[in-house]
Parts: C-alpha cells; sequence; structure tokens
C-alpha cells in the first residue's frame, strides 16, 4: 500500500501552485474546476511518482493560528545537505520565512522547516 497524494487547500490556487513548482520542481496537470462547487485544484506530481493535490473553493476558512490537531508538516527530500542548505537559503531570500534550521535534529535528521504561502509547514531534508 501506498499514499497515492497529499491534499491541501489555499486561498490562492495560482500562488501555491507557483510556489510548489518553482522549488520543489512539482509538475502541474491541466486546472480542474467544478462550476456546480467552485472546486478548482491542479495535481501536482514530484520525480518519485508523489503527488500533491492544490485545492481551493468559495468561503474557506483560515486555519487556526499555531499547533493544533491535524497535518503537521509536508517533507521533501532533496539529497543532501548542501541542497537543504542552497534551498533554504533561496526561499530565505526570496522573502519565504525559515522557521528552523538547516540544523540537525535529535533523532538524526538534517533539515529546515519554511512557511509555504498559506502559512503551511515544508520540511526540507537532506
Amino acid at each position: 500500500m501506498k499514499i497515492a497524494h497529499i491534499a491541501l487547500y489555499t486561498n490562492d490556487l495560482e500562488r501555491a501552485r507557483t510556489f510548489y513548482q518553482t522549488y520543489f520542481e512539482g509538475v502541474a496537470g491541466e486546472l480542474y474546476h467544478n462550476p456546480k462547487t467552485g472546486l478548482q485544484t491542479y495535481f501536482l506530481s514530484f520525480a518519485d511518482g508523489a503527488r500533491l493535490e492544490l485545492m481551493t473553493r468559495p468561503q474557506l476558512s483560515a486555519a487556526a493560528d499555531g499547533v493544533c490537531v491535524g497535518w503537521a508538516h509536508l517533507a521533501f527530500a532533496v539529497g543532501s545537505r548542501e541542497n537543504v542548505d542552497a534551498l533554504t537559503a533561496r526561499l530565505r531570500t526570496d522573502g519565504y520565512v525559515v522557521v528552523s534550521g538547516p540544523r540537525m535534529t535529535g533523532d538524526g535528521y538534517y533539515e529546515s522547516c519554511v512557511l509555504d504561502p498559506d502559512g503551511n509547514t515544508v520540511e526540507i531534508t537532506a
């Protein structure tokens, strides 16, 4: 068994698509739009076969600030410490919030955490 995809709601579908394409090399499929519900989605595919579904619909509510029950983060493995350092620096330079790292964690990962345009935590690991 494997996870088929992860889905993420956003208030700005194009901004989210651009972020995940630009920094994590996602390849977006065609825009899907359901005129009855207003739902719009993109599926982004990644080199290893993983997929991320970005979704928006009218009248989305904002998530609560801080730590809460639910998904904690989305992690991308970029292959090396040097790649973690480089991507983290690029995101910081481009104005994204770096929450932590790059650093070695207590459980043995070399990682950094950044916030995507909607404030979701994205972990970048070696």
